[in-house]
C-alpha cells in the first residue's frame, strides 16, 4: 500500500499531539515530509528525531539555529518565520494538517490550498474571516477540504450532498464549558487556569478561553456557513454537556442523522486522515452498553453566552464583522490568558468592537489582512484604556 505524505503545520499544538500519535501507531500508512512549530522548538527537535520529515519550519531565527545544534547531523531541511511557514505550505503532500490556531492560519491555507495538497482543516477561524475566498480556491484547485473540528466531522460524516435541498438545518452541539451552570455575572473573577480547565476535551489554550465564553460555538456556526454552504438561518447549535453526539443533520423527512462518539479528537482527524477510507485509532470508544447514553439536550438562551449572541449577529451581518468579532476576541483572549484583563472583560472588548467599525468591502487577502490589522489595532487601544 502507499502510504500517504503529511504535512503537519502546528505540530507541537493539541491538534498536531493528536494527529501524530494517530500516524505513531500506523506508520505503515503515512509518511511525514513537513513540520512546523511557532515556539516550542525543544518538542519540534523531539518530533523531527522521530518522525524525520524532510523540511521543518519554526518562527524564530535564534530557535532555528537550536534546532539545527540539536539534532547535529540529521538530514532535515530548516526554515523559519511567517514567509518559511507559506513555504513549507506549498509543499504538495497527500494531505496537508492545518493546526495553526487563529488567523495567522489563513495564508498558510491558501498556499496549501493553491499548491493541491488535500487539507484536513482545523482552523475554524479561517473560515470565519475569509470563508468566500478559501471555499472559492478549494472549487477552483479540485482539493478535498476535511473539517477536523468534531462538530463539523460529524456533519461532513451525515451530510447527503446529493439531497442537499431536503435538508432542514444544521444541529451542531456545544459542551457549555467549564462554566455552563454559573451566571456569566459571576464570572467576573475567574482566572486563566480555570478557563482553560475544558470538562470534556483536551484543547490548547485559546480554544478552551473560547469553549468557556461560548465564543468557539459562534465561530463554528460561522465556519458550518460556509463549509457546507448553507444559510445561517438553517444552523443553529444546542447544550449537550456529555459531547457524545457531535452534531445532527435534520432532513426535511423528519430524519435526524448524527454522528455520535467518546470525545476524543483522535477520532474525527483519523477520518480526515485516511478518507475515503477509514482507520483504526487508539483513542477513546464509546461503549453503548454502559449506560452513557443517559445525555441531555438544552437550548442556548439569549444572554446566556454574550459572545455566542455577538457570533450569532456577525454570522448574519456579514464578512466585515465577522474579521472584526474575531480579531477582537483574538486580542482580548491573549491579553486574558496574559492576565491583563478579567474574564468578562473579553465580552467588554468584543461587544464595544462589533458597535464600532467600518463594514468595508474586503476581496483580497491583503485587504482582509489590513482590516483585521486596524480592528486588532482598536482592540489593543480599548484594552489599554480599561487596564
Amino acid at each position: 500500500m502507499t502510504r500517504k505524505t503529511i504535512a503537519v503545520l502546528g505540530a507541537t499544538g493539541s491538534i498536531g499531539d493528536s494527529t501524530l500519535d494517530l500516524i505513531r501507531h500506523n506508520r505503515d500508512m503515512f509518511d511525514v515530509q513537513v513540520l512546523s512549530a511557532h515556539k516550542n522548538w525543544q518538542k519540534l527537535v523531539a518530533l523531527t528525531q522521530e518522525f524525520n520529515p524532510e523540511l521543518i519550519v519554526i518562527n524564530d531565527e535564534n530557535d532555528a539555529l537550536r534546532i539545527k545544534d540539536a539534532l547535529g547531523n540529521q538530514h532535515v531541511e530548516i526554515i523559519c518565520g511567517p514567509q518559511g511557514l507559506c513555504d513549507a505550505a506549498r509543499v504538495k503532500v497527500d494531505m496537508m494538517v492545518t493546526g495553526i490556531v487563529g488567523f495567522a492560519g489563513l495564508e498558510p491555507l491558501l498556499c496549501a490550498i493553491d499548491a493541491g495538497s488535500n487539507i484536513a482543516f482545523a482552523n475554524k477561524e479561517c473560515l470565519v474571516c475569509a470563508g468566500e475566498m478559501v471555499m472559492q480556491r478549494v472549487r477552483e484547485k479540485g482539493v478535498a477540504f476535511l473539517p477536523t473540528d468534531s462538530e463539523h466531522n460529524a456533519i461532513f460524516q451525515v451530510f447527503e450532498q446529493d439531497n442537499k435541498d431536503m435538508i432542514e438545518r444544521l444541529v451542531l452541539t456545544a459542551s457549555g464549558g467549564p462554566f455552563l451552570n454559573r451566571r456569566h455575572a459571576d464570572l467576573k473573577n475567574i482566572t486563566p487556569e480555570q478557563a482553560v480547565k475544558h470538562p470534556k476535551w483536551s484543547m490548547g489554550a485559546k480554544i478552551s478561553v473560547d469553549s468557556a465564553t461560548m465564543m468557539n460555538k459562534g465561530l463554528e456556526l460561522i465556519e458550518a456557513h460556509y463549509l457546507f454552504d448553507m444559510p445561517a438561518e438553517k444552523i443553529k447549535a444546542v447544550i449537550h454537556p456529555q459531547s457524545l453526539i457531535h452534531s445532527f443533520v435534520e432532513y426535511k423527512d423528519g430524519s435526524f442523522l448524527a454522528q455520535m462518539g467518546a470525545p476524543d479528537m483522535r477520532t474525527p482527524i483519523a477520518y480526515a486522515l485516511s478518507w475515503p477510507k477509514r482507520m483504526e485509532t487508539t483513542g477513546a470508544r464509546l461503549d453503548l452498553l454502559a449506560g452513557q447514553l443517559n445525555f441531555e439536550l438544552r437550548a442556548i438562551e439569549v444572554g446566556q453566552f454574550p459572545l455566542y449572541d455577538l457570533a450569532q449577529r456577525a454570522l448574519h451581518s456579514g464578512q466585515a464583522a465577522q474579521i472584526a468579532l474575531n480579531a477582537a476576541n483574538e486580542v482580548a483572549v491573549d491579553c486574558f490568558l496574559k492576565k491583563m484583563i478579567g474574564f468578562l472583560d473579553i465580552v467588554t472588548i468584543v461587544d464595544r468592537i462589533m458597535q464600532d467599525f467600518d463594514d468595508e468591502k474586503m476581496i483580497s487577502f491583503q485587504e482582509i489582512l489590513a482590516f483585521d490589522h486596524k480592528i486588532r489595532n482598536k482592540s489593543h487601544a480599548l484594552i489599554q484604556a480599561l487596564i
